[in-house]
């Protein structure tokens, strides 16, 4: 569907099951090639989902030149590799996202242990640490392979005229994640960095760096700065009014982070009583930790992790090594 001239959206399903979401995917027209914007799951139903609806607007896979690859989660990165191969296109990411990709996909088992330990390290029980450290595990065989792709960094431009698309470096929700910004249309294309309708998650763990969610607000910061008119987003609905937008974002992890000073009291607890504490959210509904499933509940003990390594950094909460595991308390 185009949404404006040369700029074409695609809706791509997670996955077959019912109501399970979808993510988009951008098509960009250029006066000399095409440049899709991430790419979608690797799986049979996602890929003759992006090929009939590429068809139906007009292109066919070989018409893809460039691919921008905003983060390396396979809903974004999934087909990437498969599309460059059938088209002979280029890809584009960051070098951080580029140098995640053996670890998290060609050779996991090296990681697999490190996450098993640190999971461990932050309180989650021995019967539960099995199905935590393995959540992710079936998601892997939905990317194809990378063989090779053009790593940007901040201020590069991917110019396909007449649209010039700034690269901007939002570490968070991904440690190398991109963003996509054309001056002379300001729009912007956000990959999972800033949703319309939900927050992206953002995890502390192995890979993000020790203050994932203060590298987070600081990118969101900065590019409140911004001249946007549209803002186009990995899921959810094209929309204006960014600074908002972010504002609402700030805001909602400040109050995240009272819920959890709040359950923390003067108490020394680890990331997992924590997590266990607080509420959660699946779909529309609120949920406790123990109704929500395997990758959730991952998730849920690593967003947590971020919140108080956030706390740490502010000066509102300390950390420190209790035996063999590591522990937080609240307070400057």
């Amino acid at each position: 569907m185009e949404l404006f001239k040369g700029i074409n959206q695609i809706r791509v399903p997670l996955s077959a099951a019912k109501n399970a979401g979808d993510v988009n995917v951008y098509i960009i027209e250029g006066a000399e090639g095409n440049l899709m914007i991430d790419s979608g799951w690797n799986m049979p139903e996602c890929f003759n989902t992006l090929a009939q609806e590429m068809k139906n607007s007009g292109f066919a896979m070989k018409d893809i030149t460039h691919i921008a690859v905003t983060h390396i989660h396979p809903d974004h990165v999934g087909l990437a590799g498969k599309i460059a191969e059938i088209a002979n296109s280029q890809i584009f990411m960051s070098e951080t996202e580029y140098g995640l990709m053996d670890s998290r996909y060609s050779s996991p088992d090296g990681l697999l242990g490190q996450m098993t330990a640190f999971l461990k390290a932050n309180g989650v029980p021995d019967w539960e640490l099995k199905m935590l450290s393995e959540a992710s595990s079936a998601i892997r065989s939905f990317v194809s392979p990378i063989k090779s792709a053009n790593l940007v960094k901040a201020g590069d431009v991917i110019s396909m005229p007449p649209f010039e698309f700034q690269v901007i470096i939002t570490p968070g929700h991904s440690p190398g994640h991109l963003c996509l910004y054309e001056p002379n249309k300001k729009y912007l294309f956000t990959g999972d960095h800033v949703l319309a309708e939900s927050l992206p998650n953002i995890s502390y763990h192995l890979q993000s760096g020790d203050n994932p969610l203060g590298d987070y607000v600081e990118a969101l910061s900065a590019m409140n700065e911004m001249d946007v008119r549209f803002v186009f987003p990995g899921h959810g609905s094209v929309f204006s009014g960014l600074g908002p937008k972010i504002d609402d974002i700030i805001r909602l992890h400040r109050d995240q982070i009272r819920g959890i000073q709040k359950v923390m009291g003067v108490e020394i607890k680890n990331g997992y009583d924590v997590a266990r504490a607080i509420p959660w959210t699946a779909g529309d509904e609120a949920v406790p930790y123990d109704k929500l499933e395997p990758i959730e509940r991952r998730l849920a003990v690593l967003n947590t992790l971020a919140h108080l390594q956030y706390m740490v950094a502010d000066g509102k909460g300390k950390k420190m090594a209790e035996g063999e595991k590591t522990v937080y308390y609240s307070g400057e």
